[in-house]
């Protein structure tokens, strides 16, 4: 057991994917071909037979919730459903993502990711950072840079700095958070002593982290960092240590400013700071920075293996529901892959093509894998969510879900005649409008349950019916005041709702509900989209 630690640790450490490069497909093989191939081929090894291709209601429904943020409109869903072109999905997606709600919504994302729910500090400024960045279709490696070395000056760039700016007052979680937003490697186990379950992680390695980022530091609103210091720590045997610049793979990086400085040089800069805040300016830049010496180890020959892999990781289960490595801050030795060389195929394809995002996402969702149904007939046991035999169920995030409720809750005619740049307009004012009822809602996370805040506020809360669930014109329940027949102002809600038509036990359950409430319909059709709103095939995405 010994030596297989061993050998795992060093596997981690020097190779972190876990597969060798002769063993991988070719290079020029389609993203989505070499996810096909690798799943399938782990699918046939272990005998387990994947759920089908999910209908043509159910992919429209999960791409533009995946890609843009929200449901799709009826027209929307009618229009792909009756289309009987070939490259239909591929069109769909080409559309969806060549959007400006592509752009919003991937920021949004990107945005939780770097400022995880309770810590949304400045989260406008890096949300309008991650915008432009994402619309100019910015490479992830050149992402990680504006936002590890911010240039203030710049009013495009300036929100970038906010990740930081978040965090300076701890030099402890500025590593932690580092580490896992862009190594996939929560190292906070070694702050006090060794990894208890990892040999691979050290103090040494925690503290070398974070050598080359307690020189920062905030100076007046500015990002300052000093050109000299040292991190010194207690290990949990032996005397006081000085930490060496290190990265997570064990590579040490010669610092030449590693000391405590003089007296001298602390009032030199200290009038050089106060300099700059009297003047509300950006202090000067230290001769040696740390903190772009990590940045550049870091995006460098084996090191950016981490870095690949990372974000291959996290598009990964952002889409699918689950990483190849889960948790995804526990990229060790003793944490394999499901799918070794998937992971390193696609970390040594994001890499290649220049951190991609736009590319890789696509890849991703384009693939038979991703586009399998949620509904497993089988057998009466689902195979695990790791074999991605069959499409996980996702809760939508709080702005996906309070965009689609009003969606939902809008008279689908609305949207139907308007130009596609008009209804890109409306949709991102309907989203902007949802924000408000988003923040109300929790963030979700791997496992998520509906918490008891949420559930009041949709049985009980006043704002879901009379904010959302609304019967004036432009509303769905408006348009149901002209109806006199139950079935179609069912039918006319299931559409609006779900995207599609009700079965036969659901159309009689609601009809004999409208039925027994003739005195008051439109009382009882609020009540059923109310009903429809707040079941679980609303509130995830399947």
């Amino acid at each position: 057991m010994r030596l297989r630690s061993l050998l795992l640790a060093a596997a981690c450490t020097l190779a972190p994917a876990f597969a060798r490069a002769a063993d991988l497909p070719p290079a020029s093989k389609p993203i989505e071909e070499v996810i096909d191939l690798l799943v399938e081929t782990a699918l046939n090894e272990t005998g387990i037979t994947p759920a089908p291709q999910a209908d043509d209601a159910t992919t429209i429904r999960r791409l533009t919730l995946d890609l843009v943020g929200r449901i799709p409109t009826t027209a929307e869903v009618d229009a792909y459903v009756e289309s009987t072109d070939a490259d239909k999905r591929a069109k769909l997606v080409d559309r969806l993502m060549a959007s400006s709600g592509f752009v919003r919504h991937q920021a949004a994302q990107f945005e939780v990711m770097l400022n995880p729910e309770g810590d949304r500090r400045g989260g406008a400024a890096l949300r309008a950072y991650l915008t432009s960045a994402l619309k100019e279709n910015k490479p992830w490696n050149q992402i990680f840079r504006d936002v590890m070395l911010p240039d203030e000056t710049d009013p495009k760039l300036k929100g970038a700095a906010e990740f930081l700016r978040g965090r300076v007052g701890d030099a402890d979680k500025l590593t932690a958070d580092v580490s896992v937003a862009f190594f996939g490697v929560n190292v906070s186990c070694a702050q006090c002593h060794n990894h208890p379950n990892v040999e691979a992680w050290t103090q040494d390695h925690f503290y070398g982290m974070k050598a080359f980022l307690a020189r920062t530091f905030d100076n007046g609103g500015f990002l300052a960092e000093r050109g000299y210091g040292v991190v010194k720590y207690k290990p949990t045997k032996g005397p006081e240590r000085t930490a060496k610049m290190m990265f997570l793979t064990g590579a040490a990086v010669h610092d030449p400013t590693a000391q405590e400085a003089s007296a001298a040089e602390q009032k030199v800069e200290k009038e050089a700071l106060d300099k700059a805040k009297a003047a509300k300016t950006a202090p000067p830049a230290p001769k040696f920075s740390a903190r772009a010496k990590l940045v550049e180890v870091a995006l460098k020959g084996e090191n950016a293996d981490f870095f690949a892999r990372s974000i291959s990781n996290r598009l990964w289960h952002r889409f699918l529901g689950t990483g190849l490595v889960s948790p995804l801050d526990q990229m060790h030795s003793e944490n394999a892959p499901s799918h070794p060389e998937l992971l390193a195929w696609l970390s040594r394809d994001t890499a290649a093509h220049n951190y991609d995002l736009k590319r890789l996402i696509r890849g991703i969702v384009m693939s038979k894998t991703y586009s399998r149904s949620s509904k497993y007939e089988e057998s009466a046991s689902v195979p695990p969510f790791k074999t991605y035999a069959v499409a996980r169920l996702k809760p939508l995030t709080p702005l996906q879900l309070a965009t689609s409720l009003k969606i939902a809750a809008a008279d689908p005619s609305s949207f139907d005649k308007l130009k596609p740049d008009e209804l890109e307009k409306r949709l991102e004012q309907i989203e902007s409008s949802a924000r408000g009822f988003a923040a109300m809602l929790a963030q979700p996370t791997d496992n998520f349950q509906i918490g008891v805040g949420e559930a009041l506020l949709f049985s009980n809360g006043e704002r879901v019916m009379k904010e959302l669930l609304t019967d004036g014109g432009g509303s769905a329940l408006g348009r149901t005041k002209g109806m006199t027949e139950p079935k179609e102002a069912v039918a006319f809600l299931m559409k609006a709702a779900y995207g599609r038509a009700p079965t036969g036990a659901e159309e009689g359950a609601l009809v004999a509900y409208v039925e027994k409430r003739k005195d008051r319909p439109h009382e009882a059709y609020k009540q059923i989209l109310w009903a429809l709103v707040t079941a679980p095939e609303f509130r995830f995405s399947y």
